[in-house]
């Protein structure tokens, strides 16, 4: 068995007002697409992308995030606001950055029946990837050359883990692939830090294309490649702990694409089928299952 949070597709037109619990609304924005769960009248998203290009994931961070009181001086956005905010915002990297020297993020739930998630968060587009860290040393931002993050612990940890596996050709095609060994050397459990490790070995060895779905289809065998099957992980309740859903944005397009752990078929959402400067927002119900496994 396994738990789903109720997560679907969500369309955020430009003229849905966001609201916040600590700042100023935002009445006209970016429109933005992703999953996430729809709660109280209220979009609470794991991963989404916005029209000008900008994709941001959420990623569990638990004993290392730390969010802080309310500063006069600051924006103040509660965890599950930092997605919203920068989607509704910005059109660059350079433009996240900006917004986040003025950004606190708060220690602050929706209500009793939403707790404050542990979170850390990956920016990408076009210009390339940061990664934001609330801790106890602050709102950390770090430059991501790998463009990869997984849970915890601190990216700066990743990084320097992932430096030892350097030589095995993660900026070295010629190396181990050369022999045939593929991912001989480098760590295969489903933990955090290797999984990251296995990631940003595929991500610098995935092939290109020029057509899209080629791409779209190589991108989804690297992210399966790094997920847990079936009872390989547990929780420690133990209950399977499964990727509920795998997806890829083309933050150019304006496409969302999804499968999940029981439907391997690829869906795709355009934001641009619909209609950007509504005010209505929209849900999409996620395909979760197959409807014929076989005949």
């Amino acid at each position: 068995m396994f738990h789903s949070y109720g997560e679907n597709i969500i369309f955020i037109p430009r003229q849905h007002k966001i609201q916040f619990k600590k700042s100023k609304s935002i009445d006209n924005h970016y429109s933005i697409l992703g999953i996430g769960i729809y709660y109280d009248n209220y979009p609470f998203l794991f991963d989404a992308i916005n029209e000008k290009g900008i994709g941001v994931s959420c990623l569990n961070f638990v004993g290392n995030a730390e969010y802080y009181d309310f500063k006069d001086n600051k924006i103040n956005l509660a965890p599950y606001e930092v997605i919203l905010y920068l989607l509704g915002k910005c059109s660059s990297i350079d433009e996240v950055k900006k917004e986040l020297t003025n950004i606190n993020i708060i220690n602050i739930a929706y209500d009793l029946n939403m707790p404050i998630s542990q979170l850390h968060f990956m920016v990408s587009s076009k210009e390339g990837s940061i990664v934001i860290e609330s801790t106890k040393k602050g709102l950390i931002v770090y430059d991501n050359p790998l463009d990869v993050l997984t849970n915890n612990p601190e990216f700066s940890y990743h990084i320097n883990n992932v430096s030892q596996y350097l030589n095995l050709s993660l900026d070295n095609p010629e190396g181990y692939i050369s022999l045939g060994q593929g991912l001989f050397g480098l760590p295969g459990d489903y933990s955090s830090a290797s999984r990251f490790v296995k990631a940003a070995f595929l991500t610098a060895h995935t092939a290109y294309h020029e057509d899209a779905t080629e791409n779209v289809t190589e991108f989804f065998h690297l992210l399966s490649a790094v997920a847990p099957i079936g009872r390989s992980v547990l929780t420690p309740e133990g209950k399977t702990h499964i990727t509920i859903y795998s997806c890829c944005m083309d933050a150019e397009k304006g496409v969302y694409y999804y499968n999940t752990y029981y439907n391997h078929q690829i869906t795709a959402v355009d934001m641009h089928a619909t209609n950007l400067d509504d005010r209505r927002l929209v849900i999409f119900p996620l395909k979760k299952k197959q409807q014929i496994l076989w005949e």
